[in-house]
């Protein structure tokens, strides 16, 4: 990360990240949140905002292996870092298996936290731990809230895709390769 230039009073930051395989450098003001970077500058909006405390949840992506809380990371802080959005899941415009099973088991209703269930569920595969049980998986999803679901379709939709897909969940790999 470096000092790109200066605009008004406000310095800007040359930012380098991978996002859902593909390298972006970008020139952003130092206190532009990562949420905001990923949706406004990017175009990524499947990574939703809505509290922007880090108390709901809804912005859950994963960096470098693990779920964060995409509003409360500055985008320099992305520098480096390897990034994935809900919008690295889809297969060829197929759901892949996680979204899948989310659909099959009715683990969505209006869909807002959706993609931050998934991207926490993808980053519990990138773990490489194996199934997790049903109170880990209720223990990695407590960051997001839901006031449709009840959560029980979730954690049996995220239950199932590693009974199902054990080598899928923990081989989940974040690199350019296995996203084609």
């Amino acid at each position: 990360m470096s000092t790109a230039s200066e605009v008004g009073t406000e310095p800007l930051v040359t930012v380098t990240t991978t996002v859902n395989g593909q390298e972006v450098t970008a020139t952003v003001p130092p206190r532009l949140h990562a949420a905001d970077f990923l949706r406004q500058r990017l175009g990524l909006t499947g990574t939703h905002v809505g509290c922007e405390q880090g108390s709901c949840g809804m912005c859950t992506v994963v960096v470098d292996g693990e779920a964060v809380k995409s509003c409360l990371l500055l985008a320099c802080q992305l520098d480096g870092r390897s990034v994935r959005t809900v919008e690295s899941l889809a297969e060829d415009d197929r759901l892949n298996p996680l979204q899948q099973t989310f659909k099959e088991e009715h683990a969505l209703q209006c869909g807002f936290c959706t993609p931050a269930f998934l991207m926490t569920a993808t980053a519990l595969g990138q773990q490489g731990r194996g199934c997790p049980s049903r109170e880990e998986i209720r223990e990695e999803i407590a960051g997001v809230l839901c006031r449709c679901t009840g959560y029980e379709n979730v954690v049996t939709a995220i239950e199932r895709w590693f009974a199902e897909h054990p080598q899928r969940a923990e081989d989940a790999d974040p690199s350019p390769e296995a996203l084609r």
